[in-house]
């Protein structure tokens, strides 16, 4: 055999032996099976993009403007070389982010977006500038669903995926519009579930998807996007000292989302709620060790709304629930969520531990929480401290409106203050107007009587977040 012929047999031999070697680089790495996770096994998979995810989500995401004009007080002392206080007016706007969930021009935000605007302006990906109308609103939730004319256009979509399966270390991306600087993308993780936001705000139900993805001003409507380009929960809130992002952010999660969305298109102008008629309370571990529980888990409950959905189920004061529908409670805000997302009507399942360590099962019927003693809404007027103030009678679903406490006792409560005697008193919404001049209050048509009597002065008793405020005023 000649040189030049055994040279290209080597060579074959060579390639035949560095094939399965260069097949074995130039492949990926086997893919996860769907719904399974798996960390990166090679620098190939790590070197992956999340532009895919991108182009399928971001077109749907939009930048919503509002704004509203405030009328300002002249200080007095000006007013007097200006021919009196007259109201200066002023212009608020607000910046944030939404997502278009329907192709006919349905947009999801925060409800604090929009909170008091006149003007409402969506901006789409595209560019293009449209103005908008609340559809839904809801305070509680934090979030509104905005319509935009979409003039027979086929908007770009996200879709809504509001499955339980969502877990610590996924994946995420949050896209918005951070201080206005442009449509911006960050990616982080879930860091951790059923967190509150820790500072107060946000919604009623304090039940956040929390990230470490990057969200700053004017993410706030934005989605939380899974490794499927689908909103997984709507970016909140953040905990900053500085009011940029420090790594913990707060979401939404998408099973309340898809109620308010599905309560606005079907039409509806509030979302319906059932409640549970239970006053609940966290465990501390000295609470649990007089409990006879091993480690402060579930829910105590400490009162009972008689004839509610709790009490007709079997649960007695001192219950512990520990799980709602086979998902453990660990606070009265997961409880609070996991009731919220259902619709009146709904059976849940409840694993209550009775007094002994015994645990049972049992079925709750929710229903909507009761709105009598009817509101019979007053405004106090005439020559008296109280001149200004809106009131109603407090029933259970007049207090879940107001964000008050059910079980703070029936009476009268003020819903707002307009001007008057009443503004200069200091009245606040959610006050209850408990006793005047010693006599006890019970419904606004009392109230109105006892105000419309004339007086030289009044002694006026207040209950503020637990603490009575009495008033003397001369008049």
């Amino acid at each position: 055999m000649t040189l030049k012929r055994r040279l290209a047999t080597l060579l074959l031999f060579l390639a035949a032996g560095l094939a399965p070697a260069l097949m074995a680089c130039s492949q990926p790495a086997s893919l996860p099976m769907a719904g399974e996770r798996v960390a990166p096994s090679d620098a190939g998979q790590i070197h992956l993009s999340f532009a895919p995810i991108v182009r399928k989500a971001a077109p749907a995401v939009v930048n919503v403007y509002s704004r509203r004009v405030v009328r300002t007080q002249v200080d007095p002392f000006w007013g007097m070389f200006m021919g009196g206080a007259v109201p200066r007016q002023r212009v608020e706007q607000s910046l944030g982010s939404g997502s278009i969930v329907r192709a006919d021009g349905v947009i999801l935000t925060n409800h604090h977006v929009i909170d008091g605007a006149q003007e409402i302006m969506v901006v789409t990906a595209d560019r293009r500038e449209w103005p908008a109308q609340v559809k839904l609103d809801d305070p509680r939730a934090d979030l509104a669903v905005l319509q935009i004319d979409a003039r027979g256009e086929s908007l770009p979509t996200i879709a809504i995926d509001d499955r339980a399966d969502v877990q610590v270390g996924d994946l995420v991306l949050a896209i918005g519009d951070p201080f206005g600087v442009g449509q911006t993308v960050t990616n982080g993780i879930v860091s951790a579930l059923a967190r509150s936001s820790g500072d107060g705000g946000g919604n009623d139900f304090s039940y956040y998807i929390q990230t470490d993805a990057a969200i700053n001003p004017g993410n706030s409507g934005g989605p939380l996007v899974d490794m499927n380009g689908d909103l997984i929960g709507v970016n909140t809130a953040i905990v900053s000292a500085s009011g940029g992002s420090t790594g913990v952010g707060f979401a939404i999660p998408a099973r309340l989302v898809r109620q308010v969305v599905s309560a606005a298109v079907g039409g509806g102008h509030t979302v319906v709620r059932p409640w549970i008629g239970a006053k609940l309370q966290g465990l501390t571990g000295d609470m649990a060790r007089s409990l006879g529980l091993s480690a402060p888990q579930g829910v105590l409950v400490a009162e009972l709304w008689p004839g509610g959905p709790a009490e007709r189920a079997g649960i007695a004061r001192g219950d512990v629930i520990v799980s709602v529908d086979g998902q453990p409670v660990n606070d009265p805000s997961a409880v609070n969520y996991r009731i919220a997302t259902q619709g009146p009507g709904a059976s849940v399942s409840l694993l209550v531990r009775k007094a002994g360590g015994v645990d049972r099962t049992v079925t709750a019927r929710l229903t909507t929480p009761p709105d009598q003693p009817a509101r019979d809404e007053r405004t106090i007027a005439g020559q008296n401290p109280l001149n200004g103030a809106t009131v109603i009678n407090l029933s259970p679903a007049a207090a879940v409106d107001l964000g008050l406490d059910p079980f703070a006792g029936a009476g009268v409560v003020v819903t707002a203050v307009n001007g008057g005697y009443a503004g200069n008193l200091g009245l606040q919404p959610g006050d209850f107007i408990r006793q005047i001049n010693n006599q006890p209050i019970a419904t606004t048509a009392q109230l109105v009587q006892v105000m419309a009597q004339p007086a030289r002065g009044w002694i006026i008793s207040i209950q503020r977040g637990g603490q009575t405020i009495t008033a003397r005023v001369g008049f």
